[in-house]
């Protein structure tokens, strides 16, 4: 089937046009409601059944779940619907206006990733329904660049939307089976403030958050010490103390200091186990200063990604693109995918290198070799043909 541009740019166009911003800050969130909305209607076009879902305790917030066929299984594109803040006096033209130049298109979202649900349109248009021996489902979701609210509203549903899952984020269509967890967390000592001039009239927040510090440090030995995986450029878990404040004054005993830090996982290690590692190793603090340390978190967080390498989707994926399959660093919603049981990849046209600056863009190069990769993947998976080994290397 011939790319056709015109049809694609004027899909993209629409979706761009819908402000879909997801933020911690409130003052930049916004619903994601019309886009979902246009891809609810560019979907019907197609001759999808259509399901939008409003996402628990997350007004404004919606997932999309459109179905073309019926059976068990079944290729679920996945993707999201939102888009980071942005800076528009930094672009050279209007960000929710799609623009052509050089052989790009460049609009707020193109690349990461409302770039990819045109791909799918393009994909699926020659499909014959009737012939479908599983379904094709397309999720689109609400609030991944924040909280994640889209997806961990599904994966609270426990109802797998499918067996394979290919979450489009930009990847120049080389197919991901591996990726770093993160967890962020906020640790606040709680002490009792007092006149410097006596130790004994207060008690130290800041002299507990030293002992804090050091036991976090000890801990970050410990796991690389036992976490190593050769996949990742960094390979061992990593553990940054991002910020710390606390006190008021060189003349008070320091009342209350609190401290932000990061973990990245990798395979293997699971957010709720580290959370639970760290608090009981915080517990003899507290208890032996008797002071309160109060943990709590700031982003509730992503599993680290492992599909293996020998399962069916990544084996397609590899053959498909002519690319082994590999890790990266940034975290996806894959892994709640994984954890309703199904496969999942991560692949897409477009590259991370372009998402959140100004500018974004996806390359129209990409596009038909993407396109084609989509297709035989459901014609693998949806309609029982094999996959047939395709040289789109270059476009990588």
């Amino acid at each position: 089937m011939t790319f056709d541009l015109k049809r694609y740019s004027n899909a993209l166009s629409r979706l761009v046009a819908q402000r879909s911003v997801s933020c911690a800050l409130p003052q930049w969130d916004t619903s994601n409601k019309a886009v979902i909305e246009q891809l609810a209607e560019d979907f019907t076009e197609l001759g999808f059944q259509i399901e939008i879902i409003p996402v628990p305790e997350h007004p404004g917030k919606y997932n999309l779940l459109a179905t073309l066929g019926r059976g068990e299984g079944g290729l679920v594109f996945a993707g999201h619907s939102d888009t980071v803040p942005y800076d528009a006096q930094h672009w050279s033209s209007d960000p929710f206006t799609l623009t052509e130049r050089e052989g790009k298109l460049y609009g707020l979202g193109a690349t990461d990733m409302k770039g990819f649900f045109p791909a799918v349109m393009e994909a699926v248009r020659d499909i014959d329904a009737a012939k479908l021996q599983a379904p094709i489902i397309v999720l689109a979701t609400a609030d991944e660049e924040s909280s994640m609210s889209g997806a961990r509203a599904l994966l609270d549903t426990g109802v797998a939307p499918g067996r394979y899952a290919v979450v489009g984020e930009p990847t120049g269509m080389r197919p991901i089976n591996m990726h770093k967890g993160i967890l962020m967390e906020s640790i606040r000592v709680l002490g009792k403030s007092g006149h410097s001039s006596n130790p004994a009239l207060g008690n130290s927040a800041l002299e507990a958050m030293h002992e804090v510090t050091t036991e976090l440090i000890r801990y970050r030995q410990e796991l690389q010490s036992r976490f190593h995986n050769p996949g990742f450029a960094v390979a061992v878990p990593t553990l940054n103390l991002g910020c710390i404040h606390g006190g008021d004054g060189a003349n008070r005993i320091c009342g209350e200091c609190e401290l932000h830090f990061d973990l990245r996982s990798v395979p293997g290690m699971h957010n709720d186990e580290l959370r639970a590692d760290i608090n009981r190793r915080l517990a003899p603090i507290a208890e032996r200063r008797e002071i309160d340390i109060v943990f709590s978190t700031l982003f509730e967080g992503v599993d680290p990604l492992l599909q293996p390498r020998d399962s069916d989707l990544i084996r397609a994926c590899e053959a498909l693109t002519g690319a082994s399959a590999e890790a990266v660093g940034f975290a996806t919603e894959a892994p709640f995918y994984r954890q309703l049981d199904m496969q999942a990849v991560v692949m897409g046209p477009g590259s991370i290198d372009q998402a959140h600056q100004p500018d974004e863009f996806i390359a129209i190069e990409q596009l038909p070799p993407a396109i084609d990769v989509l297709r035989s993947l459901i014609h693998h998976f949806c309609l029982g043909s094999a996959p047939t080994t395709a040289n789109h290397k270059g476009q990588a």
